[in-house]
């Protein structure tokens, strides 16, 4: 059998099991099993994929790294687990958005979407701004604040800069992009709402699924190449 279909086998089962213990209250099982997820996703990627390109690799690792950081959290300080924790998943966000700038002609983009980047600015700032007034009675005004607001800013950009490279470009490639970076962002405010708001088990569900939505996305995405773009008229 082949070691990338055992791979995606296990993810299913380690994704069946964390939605089983979720919603029986098992809440320890359930932190176990999320953290699982996507590192095996990592790894049926590196088995799957022969193309692999620096920046992805690193959004990989980054990210994968972060979530297992999970079963070293009660030997570590919170302050080591939270900053190092927040700081991988930074670093993952940004390789995706330089990723997504590299596609894009700034010219062209100026040129041509002017609305549309007026648009996303006006939506970023108003996302930003409900994220924060969230997470504010609970944060005070300490690094952990500006960690918070780097954290929203780099994933609203990547959202921002995904979606004009699909403008941009318009092909498979950055469409996947886009929607794993939509589902991405809708993960992290269903995952701020679980946390801060209500710890029901569907917001938790919700945002797990939309993780693993948004990693198969990006997996999706590696398959394929930008299409050349031609010049854009007004």
């Amino acid at each position: 059998m082949n070691k990338s279909n055992v791979v995606i086998g296990s993810v299913l089962f380690v994704y069946l099991a964390f939605v089983v213990s979720q919603f029986s209250n098992h809440y320890y099982y359930a932190t176990i099993f999320d953290a699982l997820i996507l590192p095996l996703i990592t790894v049926a990627y590196f088995l799957s994929n022969k193309k692999k390109t620096i920046l992805f690799i690193i959004f990989l690792f980054a990210y994968s790294i972060s979530d297992l950081m999970v079963f070293i959290v009660d030997y570590i300080p919170y302050e080591v687990y939270y900053y190092v924790g927040n700081g991988l998943y930074i670093i993952a966000y940004s390789a995706l958005l330089i990723k997504a700038l590299k596609t894009l002609s700034f010219i062209q983009i100026l040129k041509n979407f002017k609305l549309h980047v007026l648009v996303l600015i006006a939506l970023n700032i108003y996302i930003a701004y409900v994220l924060q007034v969230i997470v504010n009675p609970y944060v005070a005004m300490t690094n952990e604040y500006f960690v918070e607001i780097v954290y929203n800013i780099i994933m609203l950009l990547l959202l921002s800069a995904s979606l004009l490279s699909y403008f941009y470009k318009d092909d498979k490639k950055s469409l996947f992009m886009f929607l794993g970076s939509m589902s991405i962002v809708f993960s992290e405010v269903i995952g701020v709402a679980y946390i801060y708001v209500a710890q029901q088990n569907l917001l938790n569900f919700l945002c797990t699924t939309l993780t693993v939505l948004a990693f198969y996305f990006f997996c999706k995405q590696a398959k394929f190449n930008y299409e050349e773009v031609g010049q854009l008229v007004d």
